[in-house]
């Protein structure tokens, strides 16, 4: 296995996930010898994922992840024939959908954010305001926000680099992994806005101050958002971003569906609706082509249209009457 994974998916959660995938198919196929799994044999394994109801993704995963164990053992003359070849993931039955309104993700609206923004200024707690500001104001993961560092980040010309995302499955401070971003599209430059850079220079301030009274007890990798407690230095946890968020979700009386990652819908749903188009949504966001992206800024624009139809009768109305 190492051989099989070690030349493309260099990536940790690459390697986690083919494992995963691994295992779950030797479930089916620990006692069968290479040479001697069929077509058959492996269109049932599918069928049976699709049966007991596992995601498509999730499925597709699997997949893909035995057709490239078997084309290493077909490369290496192991096998005569591939069995994944004609191998395939039966579609979903059609239903009929009465309503055409397609099931959104959780984000806020535009006065929800605000009133959000606001709770967080008031009870948030050390740099909590600049994590969601910054959440909410560039559509940025939070992944590739805890891996910020401060050479990301252009003061005069108002804009942060996204090179790379935060990795640490665990949970454990001081064992992450910085890898590329999730892919080239996600490798970006992003304008913000002069809040976002005023915040920023108050907590670089802030954060100075506390290396300072650190010493060398201060792990300094020249993250902008670092512990400061136990681990000083070392990047804060995702986890630590969710565990904030629902805590100033409470004192809100929001959604408790909302995450950081609804933020990201949040920054489409409003750019839709300040009118940038689609396509630039999606550079912004580092998106090549997201289904999840396409239905907030669908819904938004319809909408919007649907307003627009609204005034536009209003003001016939008015023109008549005069």
């Amino acid at each position: 296995m190492t051989h099989y994974i070690g030349k493309k998916a260099s990536k940790p959660g690459t390697i986690r996930l083919r494992k995963y995938s691994i295992n779950k198919l030797l479930l089916y196929f620990s006692n069968t010898k290479l040479k001697n799994i069929t077509e058959e044999m492996y269109q049932a394994v599918l069928d049976d994922f699709k049966n007991k109801g596992y995601a498509l993704n999730t499925i597709e995963g699997y997949y893909t992840t035995a057709k490239l164990i078997f084309k290493l053992a077909a490369d290496k003359r192991m096998i005569i024939l591939n069995p994944t070849i004609n191998a395939y993931i039966k579609p979903d039955e059609e239903v009929i959908i009465e309503d055409d309104e397609e099931e959104l993700p959780s984000y806020f609206e535009k006065d929800e954010l605000a009133l959000f923004l606001k709770t967080v200024r008031k009870y948030g707690l050390f740099t909590d305001y600049l994590i969601f500001l910054i959440l909410s104001y560039t559509g940025m993961r939070a992944g590739e926000l805890v891996a910020l560092k401060w050479r990301n980040i252009d003061f005069k010309k108002k804009t942060i680099s996204i090179t790379k995302t935060y990795y640490n499955p665990d949970n454990n401070t001081k064992n992450y992994v910085l890898v590329p971003p999730k892919t080239k599209k996600s490798r970006r430059k992003i304008v913000i806005d002069p809040e976002i850079i005023n915040e920023l220079i108050k907590h670089k301030a802030e954060q100075e101050k506390l290396i300072k009274h650190y010493g060398n007890s201060y792990n300094n990798g020249d993250f902008v958002f670092a512990n400061v407690n136990r681990h000083p230095g070392y990047p804060i946890l995702i986890k630590l971003v969710e565990v904030r968020m629902a805590r100033l979700l409470e004192k809100v009386g929001s959604n408790s569906k909302l995450t950081p990652h609804s933020l990201r819908h949040t920054h489409t749903s409003l750019l839709a609706e300040a009118g940038v188009g689609l396509e630039e949504i999606m550079d912004r966001l580092g998106r090549q082509d997201d289904d999840v992206t396409r239905k907030v800024y669908l819904h938004v624009t319809k909408k919007m249209k649907t307003e627009a139809v609204d005034k536009f009768s209003e003001l016939v109305k008015k023109t008549r009457m005069e």
